[in-house]
């Protein structure tokens, strides 16, 4: 089969799979918050002494909004929402640490948004340095945060590296002029060369950079010169997005016109010219949108079969127990998900209330969690161990690996499946054999389109 017909059949609306199940086939009416804290408390008991935890803290404010973004914010210039939104950060913390019933011992970190650096110094410093007095630092730990080049500060990375955290993640995009006006994301490259250079003059190990190709206005020209403009600053890591249309969850993507954006094909030929630019320059392709260089940890947890994916995406810790904090954030206890409510005013209301704000959930079957092995192989792996695969095995799975097959995305042996470099950009679509709850083409549950 030809490019552009794998094209066609297979750049459908697909999860991104950041779990298993997708938050749309969570089965919401068997969850009860007291299943939450008894599946909390049952996987810290079984790996926090060995694996630890991991923390996700979400930061959801921005001062303007960038009309791309498909995340959960709140656009204001109030600063003064800062405080009490740690304070309420911190009493939901404080309940998850009376489930754990003792000192957790964290080892993973990390600060999104929304606009992390929308936060000053001092009161970021006072939510870290709160979040860590009471917990045992895990000897593998890493501590990172996403950063605006616009508003990261060195004094932001410097209080951030002192209390640990070695990784920094900045949101690029695209440095086009039109199409940062375009998407209302106005950030010079003398910026993230500033952010860069003091990230690293402070002594970060890895600096990564994330990208996004699909935005209106882009061309094979302005793709080529944002990413060798990047190229010039040598990130550690980045990743390269697929540009996620759904402006009927975010309105904020219509102040542009479907016929801004590239074509399906224009779409897919913006992938292959940044991916052919990035291994040209020595980056190594990681699981879905990712590259790193040889010396990131994301690279060795790769070659090591440690690499891990969940709702952070993909991650060098693989922990068991992700704590969610903050309006909107997802944990998973490997016996269940939950999710809290997403509007900053409910969050306030429903921790100052009860010092939690779950509003849904899922309490995983022992099929969800086979499904789940095999798509987190498949993902951070590309393969899938063949006793793995015989548990999950069924004629509808048997017909579609093997039309895959045919097509030269994977290769199936006594080994079990292994994915082929032309396989790679479909990796989503393979994932999507295993799910249960995946129709193609079912407009009840509408996800982003895969390539």
């Amino acid at each position: 089969m030809t490019a552009n017909a794998l094209l066609r059949k297979y750049d459908v609306p697909t999860p991104r799979y950041t779990s298993y199940p997708t938050v749309p086939a969570w089965n919401t009416s068997d969850f009860t918050k007291a299943q939450w804290t008894q599946a909390v408390a049952k996987t810290f008991e079984e790996t926090n002494d060995e694996k630890g935890i991991s923390l996700y803290i979400h930061l959801p404010f921005c001062e303007s909004l960038c009309t791309y973004c498909a995340c959960t914010t709140r656009i204001t210039k109030n600063h003064s929402v800062e405080a009490p939104y740690i304070q309420a950060i911190l009493k939901e913390w404080q309940g998850y640490k009376k489930i754990f019933g003792r000192k957790p011992t964290l080892r993973e970190l990390h600060l999104g948004g929304g606009t992390p650096t929308f936060f000053s110094v001092k009161n970021l410093h006072l939510l870290i340095t709160s979040i860590l007095e009471d917990v045992d630092i895990h000897p593998d730990y890493e501590f990172s945060f996403e950063g605006h080049p616009n508003n990261t500060s060195r004094e932001h990375l410097q209080m951030f590296y002192d209390l640990g955290f070695t990784r920094v993640s900045f949101g690029v995009q695209d440095l086009d002029e039109k199409v940062q006006h375009t998407i209302h994301r106005i950030q010079p490259f003398e910026n993230l060369l500033r952010a860069t250079q003091d990230a690293r003059d402070i002594g970060y190990t890895s600096v990564s950079y994330d990208l996004i190709y699909g935005l209106p206005f882009q061309t094979p020209f302005t793709v080529s010169e944002t990413i060798e403009k990047i190229l010039t600053l040598r990130p550690d890591r980045l990743s390269f997005y697929s540009y996620a249309h759904v402006p009927w969850i975010k309105p904020g993507q219509r102040g542009y016109e479907d016929s801004d954006l590239p074509t399906q094909a224009l779409k897919r030929h913006l992938y292959e010219i940044g991916r052919h630019l990035l291994k040209k320059n020595e980056y190594v392709d990681i699981g879905m949108d990712h590259f790193s260089l040889r010396h990131d940890t994301l690279f060795k947890a790769h070659i090591t079969g440690k690499l891990h994916r969940n709702f952070m995406g993909y991650t060098t810790t693989n922990t068991e127990l992700l704590i969610g904090l903050g309006a909107s954030a997802i944990s998973d206890a490997k016996y269940a998900y939950a999710q809290n409510v997403k509007h900053v005013e409910d969050y306030f209301a429903n921790i100052n209330e009860q010092a939690e704000a779950i509003f849904r959930g899922h309490i995983m079957q022992s099929e969800d969690m086979i499904i789940r092995q095999c798509i987190l192989q498949i993902s951070c792996n590309s393969k899938l161990d063949q006793a793995l695969l015989d548990r999950v095995q069924n004629d509808h799975i048997t017909t579609l690996l093997q039309t895959m097959e045919n097509e030269g995305l994977l290769y199936l042996s006594h080994d079990g499946l292994k994915i082929t470099t032309t396989g790679e950009p479909f990796i989503r679509n393979i994932c999507s054999v295993f799910d249960a709850n995946y129709s193609p083409g079912d407009e009840k549950i509408r996800f982003s389109k895969a390539i």
